[in-house]
């Protein structure tokens, strides 16, 4: 295994766990800042790894808020990975406008689908709208951040 890639695994996994701890007041339980860094990280990621970190960034999360839905959040950090993985998949075939539909759709419709029927109806369409506008707050800022980031690790990364 790749040192490199597993320290920069590392240091992305502990960004997505400080913005685990920037909270946002979205209505339910656990929305934050956790899926930014895995977003940029795309970039010099193989996309299973951009997938582990945010797997790692929900657990931080919601750790940090009391675990509120108990167990089942070893299912939606499942689901990040997954999503992630896809978007990391999508950004090397070079589909840069799908990638971003693909993660808001997925985080903030898809991934609470199986709490429809785990939970009840009244949690999904409660938690539709607050993990859609979540995940618009975080593809936004990874947007913003993604170009400067690309300079930033042009620049300091030594290319074999």
């Amino acid at each position: 295994m790749n040192v490199r890639l597993l320290t920069l695994t590392a240091m992305i996994a502990t960004l997505c766990a400080l913005g685990a701890l920037v909270k946002l007041p979205v209505g339910i339980g656990t929305a934050a800042l956790d899926a930014v860094p895995a977003l940029v990280s795309v970039m010099f990621l193989p996309p299973v790894f951009s997938g582990i970190a945010a797997l790692i960034g929900h657990l931080v999360s919601a750790l940090s808020a009391g675990m509120p839905f108990g167990p089942f959040h070893v299912l939606i950090a499942a689901e990040m990975f997954v999503i992630l993985w896809v978007f990391g998949l999508l950004h090397r075939s070079g589909k840069s406008m799908w990638k971003w539909i693909f993660f808001v759709l997925a985080n903030g419709v898809l991934a609470p689908l199986p709490f429809y029927f785990l939970i009840g109806p009244a949690f999904f369409y409660v938690a539709v709208p607050s993990l859609f506008i979540a995940s618009c707050l975080n593809a936004g800022i990874a947007i913003m951040l993604a170009p400067l980031v690309k300079r930033v690790y042009k620049r300091v990364v030594v290319v074999k």
